[in-house]
């Protein structure tokens, strides 16, 4: 079963590391900024295709946000975040779905489960 609120918990620890504000997450999922509170504080829950766009631009699996037990460890970036565009986030998101995609070919390779 799925752990609504550490969902919200563990997306408003990766927003606030990566120093992204609400509204610039808001730009990048095209939902209104209300929407991302209401994520954070367990009062709404994330689609899958939201969630999916998420663990995209932080770079780390969906189940990460689903498991308790699951690690992450984050693709680096840097950008100034007062600056980021929402089609800026769009870009770092392609391009962690390559650099995660790389790690997880890399891990079969390796023999490992993904």
């Amino acid at each position: 079963m799925l752990n609504f609120s550490q969902i919200g918990e563990k997306f408003k620890k990766l927003r606030e590391e990566s120093g992204l504000t609400q509204g610039q997450i808001a730009g990048y999922l095209g939902v209104n900024q209300s929407y991302i509170s209401r994520y954070e504080k367990d009062e709404r829950q994330l689609s899958t295709e939201l969630l999916e766009k998420l663990s995209t631009l932080f770079g780390c699996s969906i189940n990460y946000f689903t498991s308790e037990d699951s690690q992450y460890t984050p693709l680096p970036f840097a950008l100034r975040a007062s600056s980021i565009t929402s089609e800026d986030l769009h870009t770092v998101a392609a391009i962690n779905k390559i650099a995660l995609n790389l790690r997880e070919m890399e891990g079969l390779l390796k023999g490992e489960q993904a």
